[in-house]
């Protein structure tokens, strides 16, 4: 049996506005919330027990999992104050079995196939080539073993940096060396990191592999959240049809959104109940309830509820005119 263990306790400073009323791994991409991506992706594993660590706006996630996926076995536990990775999946202890974890952050959408990563015999890192490493974890491999781990290295030491997926076989250990972490009061940058106790694992005589992702998606800031919907609508967009408009591929339109005399996408995402009139609308995500009316939008997310009105100008322009709007 495994065990999927999902830090989402974020407060989601880098998309401000919009998790100043929604968690981070609440906003919505590619047609579902980002959680929702992540979820079905474990169910798609047979992955049903899951352990959500929540905080800021914490009872919306708890909301959220029950309602949409009540096939999981979900336990939630609270983050009470951010104190790094180690720390979240501490919180979780108390949730943990003797069994397998498969640890992801809540932030990411991943693409990779992970029946080859649970039949290992070793305990497996997720890892991606990364120009720039030192806002990573990173591993240090030799004889096709992870050797060293560090976090956010300041001088250039690998650059495979760890993209926030963790499978673990020695689940009894990795809590030896979380707990290790409090007793000595083992902190990088202020922080509990999960990194620094998996490098005690690996002190201890734990096995790590690497796996890469090249398919990984970050949805931690505005612009990530819009190439991540862009990669989601190109395997997942509906391609709806609705007459009198314009629908360029790919697209996801929700069945319940209303889209009038409007050119959508590529590359929109159209929520539940939202409304568009007259309007043209590409690279960007309305969440539900949104109602966009006159105007045009590239590379925008519009939150949920919000309403966006333009009005259109009237021109009586000479000949060799040059006019330009802002």
């Amino acid at each position: 049996m495994m065990r999927a263990i999902i830090p989402a306790a974020g407060f989601g400073t880098r998309l401000k506005p919009h998790t100043f009323s929604l968690p981070k791994v609440l906003l919505n991409v590619g047609g579902k919330p980002i959680l929702g991506h992540i979820i079905e992706k474990l169910l798609s594993e047979n992955i049903v027990y899951a352990t959500f660590v929540v905080g800021y706006l914490g009872e919306k996630i708890v909301e959220y999992v029950k309602k949409e996926y009540p096939q999981l076995n979900a336990n939630f536990v609270t983050q009470e104050i951010a104190l790094g990775l180690g720390h979240a999946i501490h919180v979780a202890i108390p949730t943990i079995n003797n069994e397998e974890l498969f640890i992801i952050l809540g932030d990411t959408i991943f693409d990779v196939d992970l029946k080859n990563v649970f039949n290992q015999n070793y305990s497996s890192l997720g890892v991606k080539y990364v120009e720039n490493p030192s806002r990573f974890g990173v591993a240090v491999c030799e004889n096709n073993f992870i050797s060293k781990l560090i976090e956010k290295p300041q001088t250039p030491v690998s650059k495979l940096a760890l993209v926030g997926l963790y499978y673990i076989k020695n689940t009894n250990l990795l809590i030896d060396s979380l707990n290790e972490l409090f007793q000595k009061e083992i902190k990088t940058k202020g922080e509990y990191q999960l990194t620094d106790a998996l490098q005690l694992m690996i002190e201890k005589g734990e096995k790590f592999t690497s796996f890469n992702v090249d398919g990984w998606y970050d949805c931690g800031k505005s612009e990530t959240l819009l190439s991540t919907n862009k990669f989601l609508l190109e395997s997942k967009g509906t391609n709806r049809r609705i007459n009198g408009n314009v629908i360029i591929d790919p697209v996801f339109i929700s069945e319940s959104a209303i889209v009038k005399n409007s050119v959508i996408g590529p590359y929109t995402t159209i929520s539940e109940n939202c409304i568009v009139e007259e309007s043209i609308i590409r690279n960007s995500i309305l969440s539900p309830n949104a109602k966009v009316e006159k105007s045009m939008l590239d590379n925008s997310i519009i939150g949920m509820n919000a309403v966006v009105k333009g009005n259109y100008k009237k021109l009586n322009a000479g000949d060799s005119s040059e006019i330009e709007f802002y």
